[in-house]
This record gives C-alpha cells, structure tokens and sequence, in this order.
C-alpha cells in the first residue's frame, strides 16, 4: 500500500503530460499488434488449408506401405486398437491418362479406395467439397474426378472418361489396364495440384488391381504431431498380434506426413517466419521511440524526480514510476490491436466485401457519368476474381498460441523500452537538482 502513489504518478505523467509520444507509442504498438494478427491469420489460413489437403487426401498421417495383401485387413485390424488412431484405410494408387471425349488427354493420379471411406474417415470428408454429384464409386465404372481435370476433359456429371494407367508400362510388365469409368461426382480439395490431376474409383475395380498388387494403409490419428509416437506403437503391435512370414514385417514401410512434401511444408515454415519477423520489425521502432520518449522525460522532470527521492522514493520506486508508463502504453496498445485485428481477422469475406461495395459503388456513380458522355463503362471491382484467381475468398485461421504470443510482444517491447530508459532517473541524485532550487 505505501507504494501506491508508483502508478498514480505514472499515470499522471501519461494522461496528463504535454507530448503526444504516449498517444503515438499506443497507436504504434497497436498497428503492429493488429498487422501482425491478421496478416498470421490469413497466412494460417492458406498454409493450412494446403497442408491439411495433402494430410487429410494424399499422405495420410501415418502410411504403412508395401502391405502383404492377405495380411491387410488383420493389419488394419491391429492399427486400429492402438491408441490414438481414429481411421485405417487402405488403398491402392497408379499413374494414368485420362481422356475425355471432346478434349485431348490428361495425367492423373488414380486412387482406389473402399466405397465405404467416408464413414470410417471423417477429416478427408470434410476436406471434399462437391460441386456436382456425390461421393459414390459403389459400381465398377464409377469415378470421381476433380473439378479443374474434368474442366480441362470437358466432361461433367454422367459422362464417360477412359482411364489408361502407365504405371505397368513404366514398370515393364506386359500391359497397362484400360477401362471406361462414368463420372459420377466432381471434387474440390482446396488444392490445385488435386483438383486438376487426381481422380478415386473403387479400390476392389479388377481392370487395374489385381490380388497380388501391395497394398497401403493410411492411418489417421487423434493428433497428427504425435504421429512418431503412435508409429512406434504400431511398430510394436504388428509383430505380436500377427504372423508374419520371413521378411514381409521387414518388407512394410513406415512413414509419417512429416516425410511428405518436406520441403513444400518447410518452405511455408520459413516463409511465415520471415513475415513474422519483418512485420514485427515495427515492434522495435516503437520500442525506439518509446525509449526516447522516457529518456526525454527524464529530463524534463530532473527536479519532479529529485523531490520524490527527497521525500523517501528509493532509487527502484523511482524507477519502476517510468516501467509502469510502459507497462500501460504497452498493455493499452496492444490490448487495442488484439482486438481490432481479432475483430477483422474472425471477418476477413466481409472485410473485403465491404471494400468491393465500396469501390463499386465509386464504379457505378462513375459508370452514371459515363453514359451521359458517351464513354466505355467501367467493369464492377473483385478482389479476387475466378477468372484470375483460383481461390474463392481469403481463407483465416488464428491460432490462440499465437495470437498470445503476439500480444506479449507488443507489451514487452513497450515495458523492455520503458525498462532501459528508466535507468537514467535511477541515478538522479535529490542533492545534485534540489541544492539550485
């Protein structure tokens, strides 16, 4: 309690001082807070929406590869008692051509799983959006095709593709299968290089998987960064619960989606990491000019903190008067930006919806005074048009960690600032200032 009178004279040297530094420092440090949240959050968004297509559709998080086919459903079986796993899926994948009737041919990644997929792995449910059918490859000749290859094909729903799969060319076996699929639904994953080259049909088609052809297992687990873990675990449950013959345990290989598109995924890492970096750039030029602005009040107020030595204040509660200005910029001002860049990054469609109305309706006022003049009208604006642009919208995710971890990087660049500049009225001495007075 006899410390109390630290914040009332730190608060009276902010709300009651003649500059404008605190105002700026606040609005300073609530730019770069605000900056920060919404540019990570739309940067999560894409990065995630990509990296969860890959896991969730291609790579699974944990593939168990090279799969005896007689053994497969006791392997499945097995994986899916251990802790942790949600889904087992096998499937069986090749490299075709495709060809449509009107337009040339194209490659595409063949995947043969089970028709019943979905009911047993939700997240690559949610990560397929249909524009056109549904998910149903039950019959021998059915096909779902991503949405840019069947563009590129010029077919649509009910019409038929031919699949010629090259792998068997590839590998020097006799022939590749070819077989004549009717399109039953049209996917979008979110991710171009998918939607333009994959397609799924049934994993128990024969024109393409014979009994012999290996097998993977896709395993899908509750956590998918506890994914080494959970691998060791199955590593230990395979050989007890399950006979194998000589070398075919040995034969299996394991892997996580860490392995898949490693640099793809390392890339996004670092990219976000510079802009981390390079936004956060404006954290130490407010950190700067906080420190200026505590080291010239200092000055200012030689003889105001000469007499609060003289009347009992220590050299630390001296001190900390000018770490409390900086702990209530810092807090204020960042406090400020979580909220607006929370408020902004939790609207991002709306955001820009509302500057498309706005710039349109400048358009529109400007298209009214070309008729009267006779001149070319302009086009309504788009941020992001689908004739430029693949995406539909700007896609967010935030992230709580961070978000906590951008707010206290705002609040420590402002009180570290507050802290170095407070050193310098530390050393005031009540003699030196008062013995002129």
């Amino acid at each position: 309690m006899k410390n109390r009178w630290i914040l009332f004279v730190a608060s009276r040297y902010i709300f009651k001082g003649r500059s404008n530094s605190p105002v700026l420092a606040v609005l300073g440090i609530a730019f770069g807070v605000f900056a920060l949240i919404v540019i990570i959050a739309v940067m999560n968004g894409f990065q995630l929406g990509f990296i969860e297509s890959i896991i969730e559709i291609s790579s699974y998080h944990i593939r168990l590869d090279f799969v005896p086919p007689d053994k497969m459903e006791l392997v499945r079986s097995a994986v899916m008692t251990v802790p942790g796993v949600k889904s087992a899926v096998p499937f069986k994948e090749f490299q075709a051509l495709a060809r449509g009737r009107r337009y040339g041919q194209q490659a595409v990644a063949v995947r043969g799983i089970p028709e019943n997929v979905l009911e047993t792995d939700k997240l690559m449910e949610a990560k397929l959006e249909f524009e056109d059918g549904s998910f149903d490859i039950s019959a021998h000749n059915s096909v779902l095709l991503g949405a840019e290859l069947a563009r590129r094909l010029g077919i649509g729903m009910g019409d038929t593709v031919t699949i010629f799969s090259i792998t068997g060319i590839l590998s020097a076996q006799d022939e590749g299968g070819l077989d004549e699929f009717t399109v039953t639904g049209i996917f979008r994953t979110g991710f171009y290089e998918y939607d333009c080259s994959w397609a799924f049909i049934n994993i128990e088609n024969n024109s393409f998987f014979t009994g012999d052809t290996n097998t993977t297992l896709g395993v899908k687990i509750s956590n998918r960064f506890h994914d080494g873990f959970v691998m060791e675990r199955i590593k230990k449950k395979l050989p007890k619960e399950i006979y194998f013959h000589e070398d075919d345990f040995h034969k299996i290989k394991f892997s996580s989606w860490r392995d898949y598109s490693r640099s793809f995924f390392g890339a996004l890492r670092t990219e976000k990491l510079f802009m981390f970096i390079l936004v956060g750039l404006i954290f130490i030029v407010v950190g700067l000019n906080i420190f200026q602005s505590q080291r010239r009040t200092v000055l200012q107020r030689r003889e105001e903190i000469g007499l609060l030595r003289a009347i009992g204040g220590t050299q630390k509660a001296v001190r900390f008067v000018f770490v409390c200005d900086g702990a209530i910029i810092g807090f204020t001002g960042a406090g400020l930006g979580l909220i607006f860049g929370l408020i902004i990054a939790t609207h991002i469609p709306q955001f820009f919806s509302l500057i498309e109305s706005i710039v349109n309706t400048f358009i529109g006022l400007l298209n009214i005074l070309a008729g009267f003049l006779g001149v070319e009208r302009a086009e309504n604006f788009a941020v992001f048009s689908p004739a430029i642009f693949y995406i539909k919208e700007i896609p967010s995710r935030i992230l709580p960690a961070e978000v906590i971890l951008i707010f206290m990087f705002g609040f420590f660049s402002a009180l570290s600032a507050a802290w170095f500049a407070s050193r310098k009225a530390a050393k005031i001495q009540p003699a030196e200032v008062l013995r002129y007075e």
